[in-house]
């Protein structure tokens, strides 16, 4: 898949993170909720160091409501996660955030002292959102594209919460190209950075295996094709995505399905379960460990290489 990744200023947000960390009292991820292992990132776990987490799952309103509860309860079987499905249309869903960060650090009232948190998460999953809702105001640059917030700020939100607000830290390398996919589905890549028609390609198998209905339904389809590019170009004639001579556009229907996707015309769907993240999981960790195996392997013939000559 030719999905270019820009690291940015990872690096210089990871330190910023790590010498801001062992101030905090409870960290604040923000999840999509359509896509929650592909949106986890895994240096968050990393850089929490065992730090309470409350986990957002943010556009609720785009997921499959079951999917999303499944979700929950799966999140919560980590020790001190407390996960909460939101959309930051509802703004009073939002505003619940707080007492639940109040919860999760009992007695610090009594202290009279703030409750420190930091929150994290992917490049245009809603946080500067999240941010301005809590304090009231704009604080926080917001827009559909990704990456808009560039630097570490320290917000006091006057109710006895102090929030720590952190760049999206999208990582420059994701060792599971289903979520790379994912990903540039829902948006939280920058479009320049992908080809439409392999991540629509992508989109419209998963459709047709998961939602059959939806896609009948909001096409007007009496009848769904076998394959991801028929999909697409049964679309594509319904919606007239032509070229002259009546050839499908196939880019003019990839962008239509991806964007109809975000803005939720398509239905209420999510592109993971539990279930399919435990597997890939599982294939991740093999693929890792084959390939440090196949590294050490290099490494040592090397070493061997060079001592063989050494010692001529």
């Amino acid at each position: 898949m030719a999905i270019q990744w820009y690291p940015g200023h990872m690096h210089k947000a990871r330190k910023e993170i790590e010498e801001v960390m062992p101030q905090i009292d409870l960290v604040i991820e923000v999840l999509d909720a359509r896509i929650p292992y592909s949106s986890e990132n895994p240096v968050v776990s990393t850089l929490r160091d065992g730090k309470p987490c409350i986990k957002l799952l943010n556009k609720s309103d785009l997921a499959d409501p079951k999917v999303t509860q499944d979700w929950i309860e799966y999140l919560e079987r980590e020790q001190g996660v407390k996960a909460m499905a939101i959309t930051t249309l509802h703004a009073a869903q939002v505003r619940k955030i707080p007492d639940l960060c109040r919860k999760f650090v009992p007695g610090r009232d009594k202290l009279e002292k703030d409750i420190r948190t930091m929150i994290m998460g992917i490049p245009n999953v809603g946080k500067s959102t999240i941010i301005n809702t809590l304090a009231g105001r704009t604080i926080a640059k917001t827009g559909n594209e990704p990456a808009v917030t560039k630097i570490q700020q320290r917000i006091n939100l006057k109710n006895g919460i102090v929030l720590s607000d952190t760049p999206g830290i999208l990582w420059p390398k994701v060792d599971n190209e289903k979520s790379s996919y994912r990903l540039a589905i829902t948006g939280a890549i920058k479009d320049t950075a992908m080809e439409y028609e392999d991540v629509a390609m992508f989109a419209a198998e998963f459709f047709l295996h998961a939602y059959p209905e939806a896609i009948a339904e909001r096409y007007k389809l009496t009848t769904l094709p076998a394959t991801d590019i028929e999909l697409l170009e049964a679309i594509g004639r319904k919606r007239g995505a032509l070229r002259p001579g009546g050839r499908i556009d196939l880019h003019k229907v990839s962008e239509l399905v991806l964007h109809e996707f975000r803005s939720g015309k398509i239905g209420q769907l999510s592109l993971e379960t539990p279930e399919m993240a435990e597997i890939e999981k599982q294939e991740v960790a093999l693929k890792l460990a084959q390939k440090e195996a196949e590294k050490q392997a290099k490494e040592e013939a090397e070493a061997l290489k060079r001592s063989g000559k050494r010692y001529k």
